[in-house]
Parts: C-alpha cells; structure tokens; sequence
C-alpha cells in the first residue's frame, strides 16, 4: 500500500499481508530496543502535545495508534473498527482515510469456507479528523477495502476491493462510488502516479499491475510483474515505478511512459520479502520492507542496487518517512512495535509498543 505525503516530493507507502498472509497467523518476540508502553486511554484532544505525528493501524486490535514524533512516545490508542489496514493522509493535512474491513483475518493455508461470514457492515473507508482526533464517518467503498490512495485534489479515493477484484473511485463529498473497475485477483497496493493523471493497483493472484485512467475509469495498461506484487512507488518525477514483489524476492523497476518493466532488482536470499516502500523527497533513495528479511533494503535508484540492510525486528510490513528524509518508521506486526530508524546511521533508535497487528502506518507534519 502506500501513502503520498501532501507535501510535494515525499512518498511514504505502507504495505502488509492480506488475509492469506496475514500477520495474526504468526507473532513472535521483538528484538533491539525496548518497546515503550502504549498509552492506557484517549486523553481530552486539547491536552495531548502539538507537533508532527505518526498514526499506526492495528488490524487484530481494531484500533489506532498516534505518536509523538518528537518524543517517541505514544499518546493515544483510539477505536476504528474492524481490520483498519491501509491509511492515508489527505492533502488538507489533518484528515485521514482509513481501509476498514468486515471480512475475516486468515492465516496461511486456511480453508476460506471455514470462516465465518464477512460483516459487511463493517466495510468501509474511516475519515478520522486529526485535531478532534476521532473517526468522524465512514464512506462506502465497496466490499473488504484494503489500500487505498488519494486524488492531488484530495476529492477523490481509490480503493482496492480485495475480496471483489475490483477498484472503486469515490467521491469525497457525497460519500459515494462514481465507479467501479474490474482488476485482476486480490488487489492490494494504489498509488496515483505524481501528475495524478493514472492510478497503478498491484494483483497478487494475477502478478500484475493495473493501470487506471481515473477520468475514464477503465484500464488503460496490464503491466505483468514478478510474483505477489504488493506496494508501488514513484520517482518525484514520475518516470519510473518500483513494485515490491514479495514471494518473488524482488522489486521490479517500470517505465512508466511504456507500462513496461525495465530490470528487477532481486534479493540476496528468499526470507527477504519485499513488501512496503518509501521514495526519498530528492527522489536519491528507497527503502523497502523486507517480512521476514527483519530489514529494510536501501536502495539506489541510479544503479538499482541494494547499497545496504538495516536490522529493524520482526517482520516489518509498512514503512513511512519524516519529510526532511531522516527517520524511518516500521510497523512490526508480530512484535506489536513501531521501529524509528535514523536513517544517516541507518540504526534503529527506539521501539514504540502499537496496538495488535500494526499494519500500516503515515507521518502527518
């Protein structure tokens, strides 16, 4: 999944498991720093601290995390709903939309017919209002959202409905679906290329990417990739798109003039498992989560070559990126932790105990 920051340039992207995959079928311990506890109630809005933020969805907890981005320090847990995943922030700065999902979490290998049936009272988009903080509505975005990305003008959303193969684009205001477009299986990631003239949506069934005219609403390129595509970036300039593939240990870098991949850029081994990214302001790095690899890979788009690994913890899944391109955060689903990484010393300097499940996550200034 990703994010764009509504500043200009800055590209923070989150990315977890679907439900085949998903992080409540494994936990496991967290490593490095020691987490901090997460706060035990949501305090009078007009108490809590001003300043740049981080929001964290929690899937199992149904719940959302905010941190203090100067002190580390988490100083509300708030209710969503269920199975809040993918998060964006709108261009006003203080809104967010949150993928909210009625169907059920599976782990790996579970017969689907096994489950009990979807609540789909549940679907939906959360519009989750900073200052107030708290869930203000919920737009219907059709059936089980999962990621979803934001117009430039802030009055449109994308969202991949994962159960139905489909993307629907929704009008803000009216709070409702303008369109429905048919994609390959299990979408996941949305970004709208930086011009905001296409929107790319990652199919882990089918191993491609969808490319979307909004203004039409129809797919205008099928773009094949390596296997499981799951988040996509762009470069500042919009000539290229990288899309981490996960189960094929890769990220495929796309010319986006031609919906063609120019090279894949492959990892060291097959724990390392390319899932969320984030792209550099100045357009001079991306950093990609790697599940199991516990890293994140550095990565230079002049050579498209790993340049180099940072440790982070458990299976890190979403990865956003202060504006000013020096700190990192990872959410570590098993761990139930959010890693901050300063990235000129590539080490990670806290741990921020999150809700159950982080799955994704975005720095708001």
């Amino acid at each position: 999944m990703i994010i764009r920051d509504w500043r200009p340039g800055i590209v923070a992207v989150t990315l977890a498991s679907l439900a085949a995959c998903s992080p409540a079928a494994e936990k496991s311990p967290g490593s490095g720093p020691a987490a901090a506890p997460a706060s035990p109630a949501m305090r009078d809005p007009a108490t809590l601290p001003k300043g740049p933020r981080v929001y964290v969805t929690n899937e199992r907890s149904g719940t959302l995390t905010a941190i203090d981005a100067r002190t580390n320090e988490v100083i509300a847990t708030m209710p969503l709903g269920k199975r809040p995943r993918g998060i964006r922030l709108a261009p006003d700065g203080t809104t967010l939309y949150i993928a909210l999902s009625g169907s059920p979490i599976a782990g790996p290998g579970v017969d689907e017919r096994t489950l009990p049936p979807p609540d789909r009272s549940a679907d939906g988009i959360g519009v989750f209002d900073t200052r107030q903080m708290k869930l203000i509505r919920v737009i219907p975005a059709g059936t089980d959202p999962e990621q979803l990305a934001v117009s430039r003008d802030g009055k449109q959303l994308f969202v991949a409905n994962e159960d139905a193969a489909t993307t629907s684009i929704v009008d803000v205001d009216s709070g409702k679906i303008v369109a429905t477009v048919k994609v390959g299986g299990e979408p996941e990631g949305v970004e709208r290329t930086p011009d905001g003239a296409l929107v790319y949506v990652t199919s882990e069934e089918d191993g491609s990417v969808f490319v979307i005219d909004p203004a039409k609403a129809r797919v205008v390129a099928q773009i094949k990739t390596s296997p499981r595509p799951r988040s996509i970036g762009f470069l500042p300039d919009g000539s290229r798109a990288y899309i981490t593939c996960e189960t094929g240990n890769a990220i495929d870098v796309v010319d986006t003039q031609r919906h063609r991949v120019l090279t894949t850029i492959k990892m060291a081994n097959d724990t390392m498992r390319p899932r969320g990214i984030v792209i550099a302001g100045d357009g001079g790095r991306l950093y990609v989560t790697l599940g199991r690899g516990k890293s994140v890979a550095v990565i230079d788009p002049k050579t498209n070559s790993v340049v180099s690994l940072i440790e982070v913890g458990e299976r890190p899944w979403a990865i956003a990126m202060t504006p000013d391109g020096r700190t990192l955060y990872t959410a570590n689903s098993p761990s139930n932790d959010v890693s901050i990484v300063d990235v000129k010393t590539q080490a990670v300097t806290a741990r921020v105990k999150s809700g159950d499940g982080p799955w994704g996550a975005v720095f708001v200034p």
